[in-house]
């Protein structure tokens, strides 16, 4: 398995990601550059997460790779995955940039297989029930960037904070 993926996600001061699967703010502003730093390139989410966006469908202009257990699961347009052998082969002979996307047991899973997380850092503390490795905590992690705060245009104060990891226990 590659182990260049770039994990993209949004967390409050205490790593929440969300609460019944919907995130704890939406930011115009980060929601632009999700979009942005995605478009033609692929994207790793859950099931969970992929029912989470517009009508339930995968989103345009990149590949989508839903990652489930359920075999059952369907979803017209993208690639399903349903362990990390066919997630491995499914990405096999893709060469360019792979987001892995969420949730959070997507992000706990593939951790070990992303060398740069992209965290837009929400001002507070809200009620979560799914949270992010605390990656400020993590030995094998280090910010290279920590922007300014900014406010939203919905006034919701953010930054973004850019973290590469530093050394692998497996070679």
């Amino acid at each position: 398995m590659r182990k260049d993926f770039i994990l993209l996600a949004s967390a409050d001061h205490n790593w929440g990601l969300g609460k019944d699967n919907k995130l704890l703010k939406r930011i115009p502003e980060d929601m632009k550059r999700f979009a942005q730093l995605t478009k033609g390139n692929l994207i790793i989410v859950g099931r969970k997460t992929l029912e989470s966006f517009k009508d339930k469908k995968p989103l345009p202009e990149r590949v989508n790779v839903v990652l489930s257990r359920d075999y059952d699961y369907t979803c017209e347009g993208a690639l399903m995955a349903h362990d990390m052998d066919e997630l491995d082969k499914a990405l096999s002979s893709y060469e360019g940039d792979v987001y892995v996307c969420g949730g959070a047991a997507i992000y706990e899973l593939l951790l070990p297989y992303c060398n740069k997380a992209l965290i837009t850092q929400i001002d507070g503390t809200f009620e979560a029930d799914t949270f992010l490795t605390n990656l400020d905590r993590s030995p094998e992690w280090h910010a290279t960037l920590v922007g300014d705060w900014q406010e939203s245009q919905n006034g919701t104060q953010f930054r973004y904070v850019d973290y590469e990891r530093i050394a692998r226990n497996t070679p």
